[in-house]
């Protein structure tokens, strides 16, 4: 389907995450997974964090939202999210090898991992790596 915008989107800009507690959910993002703070406004209540060239806002009013976020390797940050407290849902796991190179080069694998924040909002961690036995941390 041809949109009569697709000529003029350059990227994702933004995506905006639910939290109940913006305090505590600003404390996970910067200290836990280690987000850059770009700046908060009090009132109204909104936080906007860098993710390497798209920004995250943390809104009250915002929908919940599955964030997944690029890792060097899954198996060593979901560690590090465990020794600092997260609840893992879902150990790292091969998702899909990339047969045709449609995402990547051919033969490439994606693994994941997910962990709720502190605003209980799924998450999903993930990495691409060359084929091959499971990377360990």
């Amino acid at each position: 389907m041809n949109s009569e915008i697709s000529g003029t989107v350059a990227g994702l800009q933004q995506v905006a995450q639910h939290v109940e507690d913006l305090d505590r959910a600003v404390d996970f993002y910067r200290d836990v997974l280690g987000l850059r703070l770009i700046t908060r406004f009090d009132p109204p209540g909104l936080a906007f964090f860098d993710l390497g060239g798209p920004r995250l806002l943390l809104e009250a009013a915002a929908p919940s939202a599955v964030l997944y976020l690029r890792v060097a390797n899954v198996a060593q940050a979901t560690e590090h999210l465990r020794a600092a407290g997260v609840t893992i849902e879902g150990e790292p796991h091969l998702i899909h090898t990339d047969q045709d190179g449609l995402f990547g080069a051919v033969g490439e694998e994606e693994w994941m991992a997910f962990f709720r924040d502190s605003e209980n909002n799924l998450i999903g961690l993930s990495s691409p790596r060359p084929a091959g036995p499971p990377a360990t941390s």
